[in-house]
């Protein structure tokens, strides 16, 4: 009886989980003068086709895909709808759009405009976060490959463009703490990731066998995750839906073996293995952002809050494993409760994710 009453919410909660579970919340952007005091400024955004519609109707002719058609067709909406909602100053005096430009790639839209700005620093205020959910973030990459990134959200909505050069270095140095906090944002969030976890630490043995497990998962994600974010394997949208249901694949596997099977030899191998598939899930959230010059340290902070993340719920879950496990009745009944909803949860994402 308690365990159908620990089941029942942790069924709701894996449930709830859409059915793309790596949606890309990031808005990513770079601005500069493209001379040093002169007045043009040039701003680059880049953004996924479905934050882009969460701003405006951006699907013109309503395929459910955005092409560069529905953009050119939609420049007005662009024009206002997203352009005046970004509100570029310099020294206080409002800049003037000279012209602005959207380009379609394979995993993300690009949006430009030059600016003609006075003298001054520049600040831009992102007044799109009022039109998104609260986890959106914009984060303002240098240019070059000059120093880190600077982050806004819907609490903080403007931010203050660094001049180009040595001194900008010292004030992006936040930027790796950003991408850690939302590496581990994601791994918190990933309810698909969490689900895998736990199918693991269920049947994990001793403490050498989950280190195993767990070392094997992070060298394989983080292999798969660089490749992808540097560009070296190209993931468009059909391939992000197969990696999808490959991660859901996953979690059934492990579930369906903690039931069946007393003895997990090649758990390590097996986790190893997995690990490469869901590498290219949190792949499919970075290499949506169009990061160009900035990949290598958005890859280095994102990774690490993955893996910090992931260690924290191994510390928290593992010494109550542990406990369970000196009691092999309760043990046993933990292990086919709760890898009967991790089932019933991977077999859920896996037909959403193909529908």
């Amino acid at each position: 009886m308690r365990m159908a009453r620990l089941a029942a919410p942790l069924a709701l909660l894996l449930g709830a989980g859409v059915a793309r579970a790596h949606d890309a919340d990031i808005i990513y952007t770079q601005v500069r003068r493209t001379q040093a005091g002169g007045p043009e400024v040039r701003v680059r955004l880049t953004l996924t086709a479905s934050t882009l519609s969460l701003l405006l109707p951006a699907d013109a002719d309503g395929d459910g895909a955005v092409s560069q058609a529905d953009l050119d067709a939609r420049r007005s909406a662009l024009e206002v709808g997203l352009w005046e909602a970004l509100p570029l100053t310099a020294g206080g005096v409002p800049c003037t759009r000279e012209e602005d430009a959207a380009r379609v790639s394979e995993t993300y839209v690009e949006l430009t405009a030059m600016f003609s700005c006075p003298p001054g620093p520049l600040k831009q205020t992102y007044t799109v976060l009022s039109l998104l959910p609260d986890n959106y973030r914009v984060v303002l990459g240098a240019y070059g490959g000059e120093g880190g990134q600077l982050f806004a959200d819907s609490r903080r909505q403007s931010l203050e463009i660094p001049e180009r050069g040595p001194a900008s270095s010292s004030t992006f140095a936040p930027g790796l703490g950003g991408w850690i906090q939302l590496g581990m944002k994601h791994i918190f969030e990933g309810l698909d990731h969490l689900a895998f976890l736990l199918g693991l630490l269920l049947v994990g043995g001793n403490l050498r066998r989950v280190l195993g497990m767990v070392t094997a998962f992070t060298v394989a994600h983080s292999l798969t995750l660089g490749a992808t974010a540097l560009g070296f394997i190209l993931l468009d949208e059909e391939r992000t839906r197969w990696v999808e249901a490959a991660i859901a694949l996953s979690i059934i596997y492990v579930a369906a073996e903690n039931l069946l099977l007393r003895e997990h030899h090649y758990r390590a191998l097996l986790t190893f293995l997995f690990g490469l598939v869901h590498g290219f899930g949190f792949a499919s959230v970075l290499s949506a952002y169009g990061l160009g010059e900035q990949v290598a340290s958005g890859l280095l902070g994102f990774n690490l809050g993955v893996e910090l993340g992931q260690a924290l719920i191994v510390i928290a879950l593992l010494p109550l494993m542990r406990l369970i496990q000196r009691r092999p009745k309760v043990h046993l009944w933990t292990v086919r409760a709760l890898s009967s909803v991790i089932l019933c949860a991977g077999t859920w994402w896996f037909v959403e994710r193909l529908g």
